[in-house]
Parts: structure tokens; C-alpha cells; sequence
């Protein structure tokens, strides 16, 4: 079985504003920085040909 790191928060009902921004603080402190991050990249690569058309064009190489 694979180990997945899940983390589970409970609000409980009547939860005040700022005890669920401490909440959200701690969270996203957490956060590690594994993996990819690909919203950096979006915008930086200029194509003049449509997406799709480039995609076919690819998958045909492997027929």
C-alpha cells in the first residue's frame, strides 16, 4: 500500500474568521515543495501553429 501523507482539518460549526486564518496560515506553511511547478511556465513557450494540429502531428509519429 502506498504511504500518502493525507492531512485532514477539521472547522468545526460556529468556527471564528481569524481561528480559521490561523488554521489556513498553518496549512499553507506546510506545504512542501516537492513535485513540479507548472504555473511558472505558462506563457513561455511561443508557437505560431495551432496546439492541436501540433498534437496530431505528434501522435501520428507513432502510428
Amino acid at each position: 500500500m502506498a504511504n500518502n501523507n493525507i492531512m485532514v482539518t477539521v472547522l468545526k460549526s460556529g468556527a471564528t474568521k481569524s481561528s480559521i486564518q490561523t488554521i489556513l496560515k498553518k496549512l499553507g506553511a506546510r506545504r512542501s515543495k516537492k513535485g513540479f511547478e507548472a504555473h511558472k511556465f505558462c506563457g513561455v513557450l511561443k508557437i505560431n501553429e495551432d496546439a492541436l494540429t501540433i498534437q496530431r502531428r505528434l501522435r501520428d509519429e507513432w502510428e
